[in-house]
């Protein structure tokens, strides 16, 4: 079992990522609501999260929002790696509790993959972990109950409720919050 919700950090080099951001990065605040990058557009930075957390958001053709994922304090975000290849990002992402990021230019990431092999192949391994990870998770929503998906999430932070909303973690779950209440009594 993964030891964390985001299981692809236990398979990649974030000491890298951290390192990256702190020494090539600017240090940013994001309040509450603020959005480190905007569906649509091109993420311009990847972060390493000092503190906070954060929600990716997709939203449906009628506007309606899903939370399709979490980032922690330890870290990275981006819209990866569509903000490598200069892609418009299909979600938003979000910061549901004050933030401090370091924020790195993707374009010095790109730069760093075209002149350094070994920075090549970390984020490569990153992008194989980054896949592993989304693929696990949409493979759960057809294998798990909602129950067992509940319970999953639960185990890697109890703590969830502090940082999220229980309506942004219904939506992650694909239940409804009167669902996800229920869920918790037992």
């Amino acid at each position: 079992m993964p030891t964390q919700f985001n299981s692809y950090i236990d398979h990649i080099d974030i000491g890298f990522w951290r390192h990256l951001c702190e020494s090539r990065g600017e240090l940013r605040h994001f309040e509450k609501g603020a959005e480190f990058i905007t569906a649509g557009e091109t993420g311009h930075y990847i972060g390493y999260v000092k503190s906070g957390a954060l929600k990716y958001v997709c939203y449906s053709t009628d506007g309606t929002p899903h939370v399709v994922g979490l980032e922690f304090a330890g870290h990275f975000v981006c819209d990866f790696p569509g903000s490598l290849y200069r892609e418009k990002s299909r979600c938003s992402i979000i910061a549901t509790v004050p933030c401090e990021i370091y924020c790195v230019p993707t374009a010095e990431v790109v730069k760093l993959m075209e002149s350094d092999a070994a920075a090549r192949e970390v984020i490569a391994a990153t992008t194989r972990a980054v896949f592993s990870t989304l693929y696990d998770r949409f493979t759960d929503l057809y294998s798990k109950s909602p129950q067992e998906r509940y319970d999953d999430l639960i185990s890697h932070d109890p703590n969830l409720f502090r940082l999220f909303s229980l309506k942004d973690i219904a939506s992650l779950l694909n239940i409804t919050p009167t669902h996800l209440s229920r869920l918790r009594k037992k």
